[in-house]
């Protein structure tokens, strides 16, 4: 069970420390909002016919890494295919009408409690959470639908912090909720999920995480990678690191992602300086 024994050092794929953000940098370059092959204008929104999705050139979750002493996997150099991530989204549920935002928020269903992190030990009870679905944008220029758990009071920010994204056309590889059998899963180093509520304890730490009250989210991991002394997570995103290198999915200081999540009281911890969590945007501050 190599992430329940890493619990303490963390899991791969959501990220969390608790801490008092520091006041955010000066703001490098602008961050690029509109996914990779949009069309020029507005007005011409990418389709489902617009043309043939980009081809699959490297497989999610397909290499495990080798194991650091701390349980984590090495830090490898970012290979080719991934230094200018832009991989195609598989649809896990039916892509908006008519390519428009929209945002679903119910009770959570049987079925996708079964199918999370959710157990009766977590410090957020099943009722207080939310099942939300909602529009973004991926890096194949077409829209699609995702999912997110969160606790209750949290749905309406998160679906207006998004809702600003996808006006943005701000790319996003992946959203879906993380599964139980992630969580011991060997780490591969690649992954890129955006999601929300993950029980399991801060990194590094044994008190919960923010995620694990439905009070976090992480956005677009690989883009937006944590770091703390050598180690970055995910393990293949040292690429990433270099953040004078603007690429699509990169969130940046006082850039339109920062500015929605702060709107809604949500802070970045992409202002911390160690650690620096640059997925991770939080109702808690930690």
């Amino acid at each position: 069970m190599r992430a329940r024994t890493a619990a303490a050092a963390g899991v791969l794929g959501v990220s969390l420390l608790t801490g008092c953000a520091a006041p955010a940098p000066e703001p490098p370059p602008a961050s690029p909002l509109r996914a990779p092959g949009n069309p020029a204008s507005p007005a011409v929104p990418a389709t489902r016919t617009s043309g043939t999705p980009p081809p699959i050139t490297w497989q999610v979750g397909a290499r495990p890494l080798p194991l650091r002493p701390d349980g984590f996997g090495e830090i490898l150099p970012t290979p080719p295919e991934l230094v200018n991530r832009a991989l195609p989204t598989r649809d896990l549920l039916p892509p908006p009408a008519n390519d428009r935002y929209a945002a679903n928020v119910t009770a959570v269903p049987a079925d996708v409690l079964a199918r999370s992190t959710w157990l009766p030990a977590c410090p957020v009870a099943s009722a207080d959470l939310r099942y939300v679905t909602l529009s973004f944008w991926g890096f194949d220029g077409r829209a699609h639908t995702g999912e997110l758990l969160v606790r209750q009071d949290a749905a309406k920010p998160l679906t207006d912090a998004f809702g600003e994204l996808f006006a943005q056309r701000f790319p996003i590889e992946e959203m879906r909720i993380t599964a139980p059998a992630e969580l011991d899963a060997a780490p591969t180093g690649d992954g890129n999920n955006t999601s929300a509520f993950v029980c399991r304890p801060a990194r590094g730490q044994t008190n919960w995480s923010a995620h694990a009250y439905g009070l976090a989210v992480d956005v677009d991991p690989f883009c937006n990678p944590y770091t703390k002394g050598d180690l970055v997570l995910p393990e293949l995103a040292s690429s990433y690191v270099d953040r004078k290198n603007v690429r699509p999915g990169m969130v940046l200081a006082g850039d339109p992602v920062v500015r929605a999540f702060a709107r809604e009281g949500w802070q970045w911890g992409g202002a911390w300086r160690s650690p620096t969590d640059r997925m991770h945007f939080t109702a808690t501050g930690a």
